[in-house]
C-alpha cells in the first residue's frame, strides 16, 4: 500500500469537513468503549492477565530467534513450509510463487493487515490471480477500493446506505429490485455471494493473531466464520504474519487471548478461534492440500533492543483506536498508510522511516486513554514522545516550532528567568483576557485559538503555589 503520511494535514482537514464521516465516528465510537468498559468489569483478573500478556510477548522479544526456529521445525514437522520474507518485495514473491505452482486464478482472502501493509492484492492481480476479500468489513472496502480505515472494523467509516449503493453497483446479476434497506439483507446477500468463491477458490489466505512455537499452529480469531472457510477448502492455504505474532505455547496464546477479545470488540472470545497445524492429513474429512506460512520482518527486527521495542507487543485489537479522541475525530484514513490511531503514529515511522510519516507521532493530545485501555500495556505516550525527539533530531520540525522550542528552554534552563517570565505573561493574559477569562486569539498560538479559545492563567503560577506549599 503507497503511503500517503505526507498529507496528514490535508487529510484531518477533509475528514474534519465530512459530515458523513464525522457522524459516523461519533455514532460507532462510544460502543466499543461501552462494550470494552463492560467486558472487562466481567472479569476481575483482567488486569493481572495484561500484566501476563505483557510478560510474555517480552520474554519472546528477547528470545525471538530461538522460537522463530522452533516455529519453523514444528511446521516442517506437520507438512508445511515456511517461506522467510526480509521485505514486502519478498514476502509477495513467495506468495505469488505458490500461486504460480497451483496455477491458481481465484484466492480468497481472510483479514489480514500483513498483506495490506505489502499490497498483496494489487500484486495478486498483476499476476492474473483475483483476490476476494471474505471478512464483510474488507469485502465492503474492496468494492470501493478503499483501504481500512480501523484495525478491526475496516469500514467503520461507511453508512448503510453507501453500502447499499456499492451492493446494486457491484452485484447487478441479482434483482434491481431487492429490499436493501434492512442489515440482515445486507449481510445475506455478501454471505450468497462469496459463497461461491469459497467452492472456486484455489488458494486461501489468512492473516495470524499468533503463531505457536510449540506446535507450530497458527490462530485466526474471527465473528463471522469466513476464515474458516477460507483456508479449509483451497488447495493451498498460505498463512501471512510478521515475525512478533511468535508466542511459546498453547498456554501462552490463550492468555492473551482473554485479553484480545475484550479490548477489541467487548466479548469475552470472539465466535471463531481457528487453529491449524499443517495441510491435511490422510485421516482428516477436509483441509488444504498444502499449508505455507510466509513469515515477514520488513523492518521490523530493526526496532529489536531499541526504545521502540514495545510497539511489538501489540496484538492489533485496535482498543488504542477506539479511545483516541484524535483518531475520534479524523478516522483512519487521514494517517495515510495501514495502521491508524495511536499505534499507527508508533509502528509506522518504524516500518516507512520518521521521514516520511514525521507528522503522525504529533497527531497526539498525550491524554494517555491508549496506554491506559491497550491490553498489552504498550507505553504509547513515550513511543510517540521518543519519535518526537527523532523528528527534532533530524531537523524535520517545521523552524517555527524549532525557534520557540529554542527560546523556551533558553528560559527553562534559567530558573529564575523562568519563574519571572511565566508571572509576567500569566499577569499579562489574564488582563488580555478581561472579564471572560478566554483568549479568542493569541499571535504564537493561532493554531489553538483558530479553532477555540485559549483559557486565561487564573491565579498563582505552579512554581509559585509548589514554593509556598514546601515553605508551609
Amino acid at each position: 500500500m503507497e503511503a500517503k503520511t505526507a498529507e496528514f494535514t490535508s487529510n484531518v482537514a477533509r475528514a474534519i469537513a465530512d459530515s458523513q464521516l464525522q457522524g459516523t465516528m461519533t455514532e460507532t465510537g462510544p460502543r466499543f468503549i461501552e462494550k470494552r468498559a463492560k467486558a472487562r468489569a466481567g472479569l476481575p483478573e483482567f488486569d493481572a492477565l495484561r500484566d501476563q500478556a505483557r510478560d510474555i510477548k517480552d520474554h519472546v522479544l528477547a528470545h525471538l530467534d530461538l522460537y522463530l526456529e522452533r516455529y519453523e521445525a514444528k511446521v516442517v514437522e506437520s507438512g508445511g513450509h515456511v517461506h522467510w520474507a526480509e521485505t514486502a518485495e519478498e514476502a509477495r514473491a513467495a506468495i505469488l510463487g505458490i500461486c504460480r505452482k497451483l496455477d491458481a486464478k481465484l484466492a480468497t482472502k481472510g483479514k489480514s493487515m500483513i498483506s495490506e501493509e505489502i499490497g498483496l492484492n494489487q500484486a495478486l492481480e498483476a499476476a492474473g490471480v483475483t483476490p476476494v476479500e471474505t471478512d464483510l468489513g474488507e469485502y465492503l472496502i474492496q468494492l470501493r477500493n478503499e483501504p481500512p480505515s480501523h484495525i478491526i472494523a475496516p469500514a467503520v467509516h461507511l453508512t448503510r446506505d453507501q453500502i447499499e449503493a456499492d451492493f446494486r453497483k457491484a452485484h447487478t446479476h441479482l434483482d434491481p429490485n431487492r429490499d436493501l434497506t434492512e442489515i440482515p439483507t445486507l449481510v445475506e446477500e455478501a454471505r450468497t455471494v462469496l459463497r461461491q468463491k469459497y467452492l472456486d477458490a484455489d488458494v486461501g489466505i489468512t492473516g495470524a493473531n499468533f503463531l505457536i512455537a510449540e506446535t507450530g499452529t497458527s490462530i485466526i480469531v474471527t465473528n463471522e466464520g469466513n476464515g474458516d472457510l477460507t483456508q479449509t477448502l483451497p488447495k493451498a492455504h498460505i498463512v501471512i504474519a510478521s515475525i512478533e505474532k511468535i508466542v511459546p505455547t498453547l498456554e501462552d496464546a490463550t492468555t492473551i487471548l482473554r485479553v484480545l477479545a475484550r479490548s477489541a470488540t467487548g466479548q469475552d472470545f470472539s465466535n471463531y478461534t481457528t487453529f491449524s497445524t499443517g495441510p491435511r492429513r490422510p485421516e482428516d474429512p477436509d483441509g488444504p492440500g498444502e499449508y505455507h506460512v510466509v513469515i515477514l520482518d520488513n523492518g521490523r527486527s530493526n526496532v529489536l533492543g531499541t526504545e521502540f521495542q514495545d510497539m511489538l507487543r501489540c496484538i492489533r485489537c485496535g482498543a488504542c483506536l477506539n479511545h483516541c479522541p484524535v483518531y475520534q475525530a479524523v478516522g483512519g484514513h487521514a494517517y495515510g498508510w495501514v495502521y491508524p490511531g495511536p499505534i499507527g503514529s508508533v509502528v509506522t515511522p518504524a516500518l516507512i522511516g520518521i521521514e516520511k510519516a514525521k507528522h503522525l507521532p504529533n497527531a497526539s493530545t498525550f491524554c494517555g486513554r491508549c496506554e491506559e485501555v491497550c491490553p498489552m500495556r504498550i507505553p504509547l505516550p513515550r513511543l510517540l514522545r521518543h519519535w518526537r525527539e527523532k523528528e527534532f533530531e533530524k531537523h524535520l520540525t517545521p523552524g517555527a516550532v524549532r525557534t520557540g522550542l529554542g527560546v523556551w528552554a533558553y528560559f527553562a534552563k534559567r530558573p529564575k528567568l523562568y519563574q519571572f517570565g511565566t508571572r509576567v505573561a500569566a499577569r499579562l493574559l489574564s488582563v488580555m483576557s478581561g472579564k471572560k477569562g478566554r483568549l479568542a486569539s493569541l499571535p504564537l498560538a493561532q493554531g489553538w485559538t483558530r479553532y477555540r479559545d485559549m483559557p486565561a492563567p487564573q491565579g498563582k503560577t505552579f512554581q509559585a503555589m509548589w514554593k509556598e506549599r514546601r515553605h508551609g
